[in-house]
């Protein structure tokens, strides 16, 4: 029986605290196989449309994004935690299940009218990729849709940027936190 990109994916209990059951994608990219399985089901719903820029959100979707844009043979831009980027940046505040964060992208990464793929591993409740969108369409560029290893479809993420009139393409769910 072929593998699926989730059997590549282990769950560790507990952690970053009790009641989470993590969703560890480095055994993923650990794995020849499965890391060629993952970004080939990434990149393929996208091959036929246009895609100027990957941007990937820091961290794991730096690793995604780099072999994604690789594959669609355009550039690569990142979006970083706040302070992380040397150049000129905008910044994007969002909420976290305690508290708030900030990501930055480069004042000059995107062009207006330029087509964007964001990627990151998870999808949970949307808020970081909502903030990558934001950063990505102050820019004037166009989010032409997302793309995650993992979908936790428990905690909303999907349903927030599908009512954003994005298309978002997961390769696997999780049930649960």
């Amino acid at each position: 029986m072929q593998k699926t990109v989730k059997d590549y994916i282990r769950t560790i209990p507990g952690f970053p605290h009790e009641g989470i059951l993590f969703r560890d994608v480095t055994t993923l990219f650990a794995d020849p196989q499965g890391f060629r399985l993952c970004i080939d089901q990434l990149v393929a719903p996208h091959r036929a449309r246009r895609i100027d820029r990957v941007a990937g959100l820091e961290a794991r979707g730096f690793i995604l994004g780099g072999a994604v844009a690789y594959r669609l043979a355009t550039g690569f831009v990142p979006i970083r935690k706040k302070g992380k980027l040397p150049g000129r940046t905008i910044a994007q505040p969002y909420k976290l299940e305690y508290g708030e964060a900030v990501i930055e992208i480069h004042d000059d990464a995107l062009q207006p009218g330029e087509k964007v793929l964001l990627v990151d591993d998870l999808l949970a409740t949307g808020g970081t990729a909502e903030a990558g969108i934001r950063l990505i369409e102050r820019l004037g560029a166009e989010v032409v849709g997302c793309a995650f290893i993992v979908d936790l479809p428990d905690l909303g993420g999907r349903r927030r940027l599908e009512a954003m009139g994005l298309e978002v393409h997961a390769l696997c769910a999780f049930e649960g936190l």
